[in-house]
């Protein structure tokens, strides 16, 4: 069947550091990709929005920018944070604010292992490797349900509460989300994290509701496992994983943990779905803004590069996702290593090996 001709519409929000380096080098790679196809383009508006802004007007974005922002058919984002704005200013007031205010509820973090790459994991390279995290993006440790008080009483007199919220709705939805995406892969089986043994109240809903739903699933293996032994499983027998479902904070970290087994976040990819499509979804790659290393040319695009394949899934390019995949492979395959995975080629060498393997 021959694609119509369509244009995607994509905001394009480099932000911070080494965010306009790699969403610059991933905007390269799909604006090939499309010429080579003949059957799609895309259309970027880009927006100044970030800790720059922030400096100059108090703001990490505009106060109408989700208004902006709504009628895009996706949002490619960069990296947010620089150390003279306080890291929760930064994040609440750009990341977290799209992606809480278009209900990007369905965060999903694929861990590949790339055959070029060290792992850190003792013989990684003789296992088939390759789990997705998904992580519940819209409530959970980050609801930002809390405050401090008391600050008047005087010094070592302050309260802080942090709030986590757990609805049986938000639960529910993306551990069917989760179920879904264990029917597509290999190995059909969805891993739960928990910590219900200490937090006896949002985490045994979250595991009662995972019971339930997993009712609806009788293909699906399941397994219900607290945190502080999935973070060992992850690095003692990754081989058992597929599909990681988990809240909000703790697929944050074990998201993280998976890449750096992987050989670096340098390479991790991830996705902030409103899978209803009410809202456009935003892409980004894992890894921060790295002011150490901003400017310099050096960022590893790849994280950045397979945001866009996951952008390309979502609009049901599949066959121009699984180009890019290989493409990143060969590059890596020949060599052609930024420093945070044991080589020294620059940012620009990288695109270059990756656009010419398309």
């Amino acid at each position: 069947m021959t694609r119509t001709h369509r244009t995607f519409r994509i905001a394009s929000i480099p932000a911070d550091g080494v965010g306009t380096e790699v969403v610059a080098a991933g905007r390269a790679v799909l604006d090939r990709l499309a010429t080579t196809s003949g059957e799609y383009q895309f259309e970027w508006v880009e927006f100044p929005w970030g800790c720059e802004y922030y400096r100059s007007t108090g703001r990490m974005m505009d106060t109408d920018g989700l208004d902006r922002l709504r009628d895009f058919d996706a949002i490619y984002f960069g990296a947010v944070g620089w150390p003279d704005v306080p890291d929760h200013v930064s994040l609440w007031g750009l990341r977290l604010a799209i992606t809480q205010g278009f209900d990007q509820w369905a965060n999903v973090r694929p861990v590949r292992f790339h055959p070029a790459v060290a792992s850190p994991l003792r013989g990684a390279e003789d296992k088939n490797l390759d789990w997705v995290v998904v992580r519940e993006n819209s409530e959970g440790e980050y609801a930002g349900l809390g405050g401090r008080n008391l600050a008047a009483r005087g010094p070592g007199n302050e309260v802080a509460l942090q709030t986590a919220l757990f609805t049986e709705k938000g639960c529910e939805r993306i551990m069917r989300f989760a179920f879904d995406l264990a029917r597509t892969r290999p190995h059909r089986k969805v891993s739960s994290v928990t910590k219900s043994n200490a937090q006896q109240y949002g985490m045994v809903l979250w595991d009662e509701v995972f019971t339930r739903v997993s009712g609806d699933y009788p293909d699906v293996e399941t397994e219900s496992v607290l945190v502080d032994a999935m973070s060992a499983k992850f690095v003692l027998h990754p081989e058992e994983l597929s599909v990681v479902v988990a809240s909000n904070l703790n697929a944050d970290i074990l998201s993280d943990l998976g890449s750096a087994l992987a050989g670096s976040l340098g390479l991790a990819a991830s996705a902030n779905l409103n899978p209803e499509r009410r809202f456009p979804s935003m892409f980004e790659p894992v890894h921060g803004s790295a002011p150490d290393i901003a400017g310099q040319a050096v960022a590893n695009p790849i994280g950045a590069i397979l945001s866009g394949a996951l952008m390309l899934e979502h609009f049901g390019l599949h066959d121009d996702a699984a180009r890019v995949h290989k493409a990143v492979d060969i590059a890596l395959g020949g060599g052609i290593l930024t420093r945070d995975i044991g080589g020294s080629a620059d940012t620009a060498r990288v695109v270059a090996a990756i656009i010419d393997a398309l």
